[in-house]
């Protein structure tokens, strides 16, 4: 997570805050940590591990600081700092501002934390540095420029798989300040976890590394640890397990608060030993926006798989990267046979001419619709059964596993996107058919009856082209980061929200065993648009814990400073550019018209849910003509219909 200083602190000369420490002498340096670290034989020891580990180089100190010392951090610590609630689709977390900013303070504000400073000030000790930078056999590392903060991890706190590669970082580290007295269970989550590559060629031949989906390491919090590993652009792939919820039974008097010092160390500064010119510019090539958009991308799961439907006859297109097309009679217009097959599916209310003209007419002013109890009480009752029945079923760990015993395959890479999907087929799948999910994937969503009713509804002139996921979120592990849509035209999109779980809502949201138990007649339904403000409002507000999992519309930020869309706040402000959201929830249409650069993200899903988040997402190309007269406008076919 990159932190930008306080534009209103003060500055030397090349640029760097001011520093209030003086230079301490090796003997300072050594008593501030723990008795022994120096010694050449701990050293080669801690550098031997450091080459043989795994999966990538990285290690571990445990004790690093002098005991009293980094006790008398903690207090001062929990005694003077506030820490901000910060939350995107990457992190959850309460942090500190950059301790670089301690140099700024005024000197009564400095005497409050001496402790605090004497830490920072050895850490970043020319003694320190040098024996990290031996250990980890990375280079030398600056002095000048500092860059750690606390970060608290409480119940529901996470950090998602990135890989720590942003300007001028050389070695990531974290330093805990957990409870000393209360030792860290491993089964509280809050771990540091490493995440494996594997090396393929990119269309031009050359390595490259992906990540794999699964963490193969877990390293635990312990007080006075110190981890940490070599920043390596397409590698040093990590994350933070969330911190789990007390559950029933346990003792929640041992309060579960991951405390810890984290930053980095960075490339030598101008004028520092070491410095190489034009070092940082060549580093900030290869940031994590640039993995993001990388050359690995045709090993993403899943991969497009447009159908582009055409008014002439033609033949399919097999192969990879291009898109099936389909043929599609020139006639558009709604049919009793259409109706006939979409009240197999769809609730009755949506498919009468007045509903679909107030959905019509919402969508043109808002571009977005949100349609509840979207699928007929029958169809859906079969839907919500095999749900069920899955959710009994316990998924083994191993994406591998995964797709060999359910058919489901995991979505990669993780510093984009994990969850499970299955796609739409291209072929004939009348055989193959045995879920309602792929009944729906393969048949109603494909068909040209739903294509002419969401045109209805939406006010497109033509449907060109399709594309259809089914989706499940597995609590404490899935998610999706925020990614841009960069086509020249606009598409739309709908999420069939099939989570059948409750807890998911703020205020007021129904239970949906119970709903389901008793479920009225559907066709009282109508359209309703929902537009939240911030990310809150579609988190419980009650003494639930928020387990997120909503997806969220927001705009693009046009500022051009080299950060990743992952690192910026999605709730920074209050007009924080939010344009769409809805929490998960069963039996939810929500449509969209997506512009160019517009950010999209599902938030994690929390362990503290009650089931996994289920979903079925549809991208499909659309053109949207000239408003025609009213006296060119065709008669409305209306036609009976029954459930």
């Amino acid at each position: 997570m990159k932190r930008k200083t306080d534009g209103s602190e003060s500055q030397a000369a090349n640029g760097q805050p001011e520093m209030k420490k003086r230079a301490l002498s090796s003997e300072e340096v050594a008593a501030r940590f723990r008795d022994g670290l120096f010694e050449p034989s701990v050293q080669q020891d801690y550098a031997k591990k450091y080459v043989e580990s795994a999966p990538y180089k990285h290690g571990v100190i445990c004790p690093l600081i002098e005991p009293s010392l980094l006790r008398s951090v903690r207090d001062e610590i929990q005694t003077h700092l506030d820490f901000t609630e910060k939350e995107t689709d990457i992190y959850k977390i309460f942090q500190s501002g950059d301790l670089a900013n301690l140099d700024g303070l005024d000197d009564t504000s400095l005497s409050r934390l001496p402790s605090l400073l004497k830490l920072r000030d050895a850490m970043y000790s020319a003694r320190f540095r040098e024996y990290l930078s031996s250990v980890t056999g990375s280079g030398k590392l600056s002095g000048q420029k500092t860059d750690m903060a606390i970060n608290v991890y409480n119940e529901g706190c996470h950090l998602l798989c990135h890989d720590d590669v942003i300007g001028s970082r050389r070695v990531s580290y974290i330093l805990y300040l957990t409870d000393p007295d209360t030792p860290w269970q491993a089964e509280w989550g809050g771990a540091l976890r490493l995440f494996p590559t594997t090396t393929k060629k990119d269309a031009n031949g050359e390595d490259v590394k992906i990540p794999s989906p699964d963490h193969s390491l877990s390293i635990p919090p312990a007080f006075n640890q110190l981890s940490f590993f070599t920043v390596q652009p397409g590698e040093s792939f990590h994350d933070v397990e969330e911190v789990y919820h007390a559950k029933e039974g346990d003792d929640k008097s041992k309060k579960r608060v991951r405390m810890a010092i984290s930053g980095w160390f960075h490339i030598p500064q101008k004028g520092e030993d070491g410095y190489e010119e034009g070092l940082e510019e060549k580093l900030a090539q290869r940031s994590s926006l640039a993995q993001l958009q990388g050359r690995g991308d045709i090993y993403d799961l899943p991969q497009p798989h447009p159908v582009v439907c055409n008014d002439k006859s033609e033949q399919p297109v097999e192969g990879k990267g291009k898109a099936k097309l389909e043929e599609v009679p020139s006639d558009s217009e709604f049919t009793e046979t259409d109706l006939n097959f979409l009240v197999q599916y769809i609730a009755p209310s949506y498919l009468t001419p007045d509903i679909t003209e107030e959905m019509s007419e919402t969508f043109g002013n808002e571009s977005s619709l949100n349609l509840e109890r979207f699928l007929s009480e029958k169809f859906s009752a079969r839907v919500h059964e095999y749900i069920r029945e899955q959710e009994r079923t316990e998924l083994p760990r191993s994406s591998d596993e995964i797709h060999a015993q359910t058919g489901w395959t995991v979505a990669r890479p993780p510093h984009k996107q994990r969850y499970m999907f299955q796609q739409h087929s291209t072929t004939d799948v009348q055989e193959q058919k045995t879920t309602p999910i792929q009944e729906l994937l393969n048949d109603l969503f494909p068909s040209l009856a739903f294509r002419k009713w969401l045109a209805l509804v939406t006010g497109a002139d033509r449907i060109t082209s399709y594309d259809f996921l089914a989706r499940r979120f597995r609590r404490g592990q899935d998610y999706t980061l925020a990614s841009g849509y960069d086509g020249e035209e606009p598409r739309l999109e709908f999420t069939l929200s099939l989570t059948p779980t409750s807890g998911w809502e703020k205020q007021g949201d129904e239970d949906v065993d119970e709903e389901m138990d008793g479920v009225e007649d559907t066709s009282g339904g109508s359209a309703e648009q929902k537009k939240p403000k911030d990310l809150k409002t579609t988190s419980p507000t009650r003494e639930e814990p928020a387990v997120g999992g909503y997806e969220i519309y927001m705009a693009g930020d046009d500022e051009d400073d080299g950060d990743a869309a992952i690192y910026r706040s999605a709730a920074a402000d209050e007009d924080d550019g939010i344009l769409f959201s809805t929490a998960a929830g069963w039996n939810r249409l929500s449509i969209v018209l997506r512009d160019s650069g517009t950010l999209k993200f599902v938030k994690y899903v929390s362990a503290a849910a009650q089931g996994d988040r289920w979903d079925i997402t549809g991208d499909l190309g659309v053109e949207f003509g000239e408003d025609v007269d009213e006296d060119d406008e065709d008669e409305e076919v209306e036609v009976e219909v029954e459930e």
